[in-house]
C-alpha cells in the first residue's frame, strides 16, 4: 500500500507543479508520473522489459479510441468545410427569443457543442456572446453562465467527436457508442430538469421589453452566404449529423459510423459549399478548418472585430493533427495506467476502498467520489477520467457489471465537476473566459452537479445497471 501511494502522490505532485505552479498542459507531467510508477515497478523486483511491456499492453487498451479520436478529428475538418456545423450553430441561433432566453442558451450551447465537441470553444464563443447579450436584457450574469455551462457540457458530455467522450470508453473497456448510449437515460433526465428549471428563471427574469439582438443576428448573418456570409447554408447539411445519430441507435460500430458522417458532410460539401473541393476536404480533414485570406479579408471589412473573432475562434478547428493533443494525453495516461495495473499498484488501492462498497451502486458511487476527488487534487479533467478508469475497471468486470456503467459514471462525475472546482483548469478556463467565479455561476450550473446525483440516483434503481451482456443486472451477475 505505501509503494501504491507513493507511485500515485508522485503523479499528483507531478500534475500539481505543473498545472497549478507552471499553468503548463497536463502531458509532460503526467510522463514525470509514468517516470515515478516505472521506478517503483523497478524497486518492487520488475525487470525492464516487463515494464516496458505494461506500457505497450495499456496503450493497446486505448488504440480503437486513438482510432476514433483521429477519426474525429477528420469528420470536424471536413464538417466544418462542407458547412455543416456552420448550418447547425445558424438554426440554432434562429429558436433565440429573449423571453426564453436561458432555454435558448442551454440549447444553442448544447447544439454548438454537440456539433463541435468542444465545451472550451463553446463556451470561449457563444458563451462570451451570452454573456453580452444577457446583460443586455438585464439578466442576471450568474444564471446566464450557469445556463451557458449546462449546454455547453451536455453537447461536450454527449458528443462522439468530444474527447472526454472517447476517452471514458477508453479507460473503461468498451465502445464509444456503447458508451453514449449507455449515458442517455440520466443524462436526458438530468437535461430535461435543467429545462425546465431555466424555463422557470428566464420567465420571472424577463419582463418584457425590446433586447438588443445585434450581435446575434450579425454573427447568424455572418455564416449564411445569403445574407453575406461565408457559407452556403441548406437545410440538408443537417443530414450527416442525423445519419451519425441513427448509427448509433442502429449500433453501428463507432468507426464506420463516424465514417458514413465523413462521406455524407464531404459529398454534400461539394455540392453546397463552392469553396469546397477534394483538395481543401483532404487538407481541412488532415490540418484542420481555417478561412481563407481573401474570406479573412471580407469577414474584417464587414464584420465587427467581435464577430470575426466568434467566428474563427468557434470554427477554425478539428484536423487529425487538432486531435494530436488528446492522442498523445491518451497514449501518456495508459501508459501510467499499465504499469500501475501490472504491477498490481492499482490493486492495492482498490482493496482498501472496496471495503466500503456494498453492491454495484456503491462501486457508482466510490467511482464518482473518485472522480470529483480527482478533480480536485490532480486539477485536470483527463486525469479524472483516467485514474478513477484504471483503478476500477477491473472491480467492475469482478461483480459482473458491463464496461458502460463504469464509462458513463467517469462522465457523469469526472466530465462535469471539473467546471465547480475553482483550481482545477477547466474552472480557471470558465472564470477566465466569462469573467465570473466557481462562486458565482457554481450554483446555477444545474446540469454540472445534478448530473452525478442523478447517475447515482439511476444506479440505486437499478435503471443504469448492466451485466456482462449488456442486460439488466441481476444479483446473480456478481457470481460471474
Amino acid at each position: 500500500m505505501i509503494e501504491a501511494l507513493i507511485s500515485l502522490g508522485f503523479l499528483v505532485l507531478a500534475l500539481y507543479v505543473g498545472i497549478m505552479i507552471f499553468e503548463v498542459d497536463p502531458h509532460v507531467p503526467m510522463f514525470i508520473g509514468v517516470i515515478g510508477a516505472a521506478l517503483m515497478a523497478l524497486w518492487l523486483g520488475y525487470k525492464w522489459e516487463e515494464i516496458e511491456k505494461s506500457m505497450m499492453d495499456g496503450i493497446y487498451k486505448a488504440l480503437q479510441s486513438v482510432c476514433i479520436l483521429i477519426i474525429v478529428g477528420v469528420l470536424i475538418g471536413v464538417w466544418i468545410n462542407a458547412g455543416v456545423v456552420p448550418a447547425m450553430v445558424y438554426y440554432g441561433l434562429k429558436i433565440l427569443h429573449p423571453a426564453i432566453f436561458f432555454i435558448a442558451t442551454v440549447l444553442i450551447c448544447s447544439i454548438t457543442s454537440l456539433a463541435t465537441g468542444t465545451s472550451w470553444g463553446t463556451m470561449g464563443t457563444m458563451g462570451v456572446a451570452f454573456m453580452g447579450i444577457g446583460f443586455g436584457l438585464n439578466m442576471s450574469p450568474a444564471m446566464t453562465a450557469g445556463a451557458i455551462l449546462s449546454g455547453a457540457y451536455f453537447g461536450d458530455k454527449m458528443s462522439p467527436l468530444s474527447d472526454t467522450t472517447n476517452l471514458a470508453p477508453a479507460m473503461a473497456g468498451t465502445d464509444v457508442m456503447s458508451h453514449v448510449k449507455a449515458m442517455l437515460v440520466p443524462t436526458v433526465i438530468t437535461y430535461g430538469i435543467t429545462l425546465v428549471v431555466f424555463g422557470v428563471l428566464g420567465a420571472t427574469q424577463y419582463h418584457g421589453g425590446d433586447a438588443d439582438m445585434s450581435r446575434v443576428v450579425e454573427f447568424s448573418n455572418a455564416l449564411n452566404a445569403a445574407n453575406g456570409g461565408v457559407f452556403n447554408i441548406n437545410p440538408l447539411l443537417l443530414l450527416p449529423p442525423v445519419i451519425v445519430i441513427v448509427a448509433v441507435a442502429l449500433k453501428v460500430p463507432a468507426i464506420p459510423g463516424i465514417t458514413l458522417g465523413i462521406l455524407a458532410g464531404a459529398v454534400l460539401g461539394l455540392i453546397f459549399q463552392p469553396s469546397c473541393d477534394l483538395g481543401t476536404l483532404f487538407t481541412y480533414g488532415k490540418d484542420g478548418f481555417t478561412f481563407t485570406k481573401d474570406t479573412l479579408d471580407m469577414m474584417e471589412t464587414t464584420l465587427s472585430p467581435d464577430t470575426c473573432y466568434t467566428m474563427t475562434r468557434l470554427l477554425e478547428t478539428g484536423g487529425i493533427m487538432g486531435m494530436m493533443s488528446s492522442v498523445s494525453m491518451t497514449i501518456i495516461a495508459m501508459m501510467f495506467g499499465g504499469i500501475m495495473e501490472y504491477t498490481h499498484q492499482l490493486e492495492v488501492i482498490v482493496n482498501q476502498l472496496k471495503k466500503l462498497v456494498r453492491g454495484p451502486a456503491g462501486l457508482v458511487t466510490l467511482t464518482e467520489a473518485t472522480c470529483v476527488v480527482s478533480n480536485a487534487v490532480m486539477p485536470e479533467q483527463y486525469i479524472s477520467i483516467v485514474v478513477p478508469g484504471s483503478m476500477y475497471a477491473d472491480e467492475y468486470r469482478k461483480m459482473g457489471l458491463h464496461p458502460t456503467v463504469l464509462s458513463s459514471a467517469l462522465e457523469g462525475a469526472g466530465t462535469v465537476t471539473s467546471a465547480l472546482i475553482p483550481w482545477n483548469t477547466c474552472g480557471v478556463f470558465i472564470s477566465d473566459t466569462l469573467k465570473m467565479g466557481v462562486a458565482e455561476y457554481g450554483p446555477w450550473a444545474l446540469f454540472n452537479w445534478m448530473m452525478p446525483i442523478i447517475n447515482l440516483v439511476c444506479a440505486y434503481v437499478g435503471v443504469t445497471l448492466k451485466d456482462l451482456d449488456n442486460k439488466p443486472f441481476r444479483k446473480k451477475a456478481a457470481k460471474v
